[in-house]
């Protein structure tokens, strides 16, 4: 379900590219302005050998000559200097605008709401990189191809007031080649958009080994892992060569069709000075025009390829900028108390599951089946939506479906079992935003104080990325320590000591009961440790509750539960 507001949002490749361009008109007008003046003094040069041949063959004085030369100084200086500010200009310009959509993509990916993309995490890292570059070339593109049309405007001119045929003869060319290479610019679009898609799917298999790379060794799976990989990267392969050969075929036809019209030009203009059509200062102007005009045309022709690269970069943006929430939120806050209630929820494998935690108590909820565990860990944290599961979910007495996802995040903190760890120091990754005011009590109930003693840096300890630098114990603490330290209303941690040995699980055990005593705390759990430090146990069976009470009275009155949880 979608909202009007968010249908409005939808933007296809094209509204991408116009945005990218209204943004940078200043730049673009400038930009054009000064590579015109580029393109007109490099137009000039060879009318300008015209008019000095032309001039010095009647004059025959010195004078002359010095003023013939001081006006090519002149004619290279406003060349140099046009060119190096009219790149300086537009490349600028591209930069930035990449920058601006490098950071709108990244934005819509650290959205409260997740959006329904259908991509993956390194798909979305293309996006927001080759994809945002490739757009923003449009700033450049753009008055390169006016600039290009200004000098070969300029060129027919020239050539059709020496002879009419002449600039009709550049005109009609110019034309013929837009219109062959405007068909062949359509394929190369399509080709470079199903490579791009390629590629993006190649990069997102490399992030997801990369995730796995540790379970994937401790099982056996690389050599299978990696056979997947090549695959699809030979896939990727493939379809680069092929845009390789129709990008080798439009060079060569846009080559082989500039050089044609420059022959033409060449031989034309020969012809007429042999017939005494016209002199030989405007032969030295037509041939040096012959040999220039195919430096613009081949700009020129490449600039629809260009614009079709940018086009087909603007789509694939537009997958992740204009997809829809996976959710449409509410408005509400969570009313004053800290109380968590789960009302006959069906949802995979829970089957009507329903229990209440009481503002400040401590619940272990002991899942004897991991899938009913992580799903009641995903509707918990809003990954799932509220109208993708029967039942009602409530915190602070509201219900879920109808709460802001900013209230719910300030409100309620699920710490995933799997918590990302960043490239960083101890003291970022536990305390990202810098404002929490429970860092000690957190390293200290996480049993992390070994790591930060470890190291002579302390908490500014250089953690790498997805802390390889630490053991799996080290991170799995570390995680936790920052669940802590956001000291939140409603805590639920999912198996948070499975990586530790069992004395530090003891530690930490009591340390999470004490530091979090008075607040709600919900840690879904098999650890002995965790569910002995329970204020209450529930034990949830086939998605539902079957018993609940402390850890000790079970295993005296649950067999079951004794099996299950005895280590």
């Amino acid at each position: 379900m979608t909202t009007p507001d968010v249908q409005r949002s939808r933007r296809p490749g094209s509204d991408i590219l116009r945005t990218a361009i209204r943004r940078n008109v200043g730049a673009m007008v400038w930009g054009t302005v000064l590579m015109g003046l580029y393109q007109a003094g490099e137009t000039a040069f060879p009318i300008a050998l015209g008019q000095i041949v032309e001039h010095t063959m009647r004059e025959r004085s010195t004078g002359s000559l010095l003023v013939s030369i001081g006006v090519l100084a002149v004619l290279i200086t406003i060349v140099s200097l046009s060119w190096r500010f009219g790149m300086r200009v537009l490349q600028k310009a591209n930069t930035t605008e990449a920058h601006r959509w490098r950071v709108r993509v990244a934005a819509c990916g650290l959205q409260p709401v997740a959006q329904d993309t259908g991509l993956k995490s390194g798909e979305v890292l293309t996006i927001a990189t080759e994809d945002a570059d490739q757009t923003a070339d449009i700033v450049e593109v753009v008055p390169i191809l006016i600039s290009s049309m200004i000098s070969v405007l300029i060129a027919a001119v020239a050539l059709g007031m020496a002879s009419l045929p002449l600039g009709l003869l550049v005109m009609a060319g110019t034309v013929a080649i837009l219109s062959v290479l405007g068909v062949m610019s359509r394929r190369i679009g399509t080709s470079t958009k199903e490579q791009q898609a390629r590629v993006a799917r190649a990069g997102a298999k490399v992030a997801d080994l990369i995730t796995g790379l540790r379970p994937l060794h401790g099982f056996g799976g690389n050599h299978a892992a990696f056979r997947s990989y090549r695959r699809v990267s030979t896939q990727a392969k493939e379809q680069s060569i092929t845009v390789a050969r129709v990008n080798g075929a439009y060079a060569g036809v846009a080559l082989g069709l500039n050089a044609t019209l420059a022959a033409s030009v060449t031989l034309t203009a020969g012809w007429l000075a042999f017939d005494g059509q016209i002199s030989i200062g405007q032969l030295v102007m037509a041939v040096g025009l012959a040999q220039f005009i195919m430096e613009p045309l081949r700009q020129f022709s490449d600039m629809p390829k260009y614009v079709m690269m940018a086009r087909a970069s603007a789509e694939r943006m537009a997958l992740v900028l204009s997809a829809p929430p996976v959710t449409v939120p509410g408005t509400e806050r969570p009313a004053p108390g800290e109380t968590l209630e789960i009302d006959c929820v069906r949802y995979g494998s829970l089957q009507g599951l329903k229990f209440r935690v009481p503002a400040g108590e401590f619940t272990a909820i002991a899942a004897y089946q991991p899938r009913a565990a992580a799903e009641l860990a995903s509707i918990l944290a809003v990954q799932v939506p509220p109208d993708a599961y029967e039942g009602v979910v409530r915190v602070g007495g509201r219900e879920l479906a109808g709460l802001s996802v900013e209230a719910v995040r300030e409100h309620i903190l699920v710490n995933p079992y799997d918590g990302e760890i960043f490239a960083g120091t101890l003291r970022s990754n536990i305390d990202p935003s810098g404002t929490s005011r429970m860092l000690p009590e957190a390293v200290e109930a996480s049993m992390l104080t070994d790591v930060v003693a470890l190291h002579r840096q302390g908490l500014d300890y250089e953690v790498r990325d997805r802390g390889s630098n630490l053991s799996g114990g080290q991170r799995q603490r570390l995680s936790l320590a920052r669940a802590l330290a956001a000291d939140t209303d409603v805590l639920v941690l999912r198996d948070p000591t499975t990586a530790v040995d069992a004395v530090t699980e003891q530690l930490v055990a009591r340390n999470i009961a004490k530091l979090r005593r008075g607040r709600t705390t919900v840690v879904i759990t098999s650890s002995p440790a965790l569910l002995d430090a329970a204020d209450r146990v529930l034990v949830v069976d086939d998605g539902v509750v079957t018993a609940e009470g402390t850890h000790r009275g079970l295993l005296t009155t649950d067999e079951a539960y004794c099996l299950a949880v005895t280590r």
